[in-house]
């Protein structure tokens, strides 16, 4: 894997965050306010792991190409564990979530993450 310069990342980051509140929108002209919040939170759930990737792989040592793996696998490791522990927290505490809208914006923001491998760097 290559090392994602912080151009590409800011870039996708705001991907995510404009998708959340598009996503938000729809979900509150759909399901009212618990779908709003709802679509707000998975898109959160994915901002904060994807934060959390970003901030681990520009903290790692990329000298060797061992360096930058071991920095890949750790940014990676972290996302999941994030991705996980919020997952599980919405779901356990916020009792009127709206599923679709919850889980549907989730994915739509971490598949916008996977695109900033293919983001140019001009």
């Amino acid at each position: 894997m290559t090392r994602l310069p912080g151009r590409q990342i800011r870039r996708v980051l705001v991907w995510q965050v404009i998708a959340t509140g598009a996503l938000a929108l729809l979900a509150a002209w759909v399901s009212g306010t618990h779908g709003a919040w709802s679509a707000g939170l998975g898109g959160l759930v994915s901002l904060i792991a994807s934060l959390g990737f970003a901030g681990v792989a520009a903290a790692s040592p990329a000298g060797t190409a061992g360096q930058a793996l071991r920095g890949a696998l750790r940014a990676e490791a972290l996302k999941i564990i994030l991705i996980l522990l919020l997952l599980w927290a919405v779901l356990s505490f916020y009792k009127n979530v709206v599923i679709v809208a919850f889980i549907g914006t989730f994915i739509v923001t971490s598949v916008l993450f996977s695109l900033a491998a293919f983001i140019s760097d001009e």
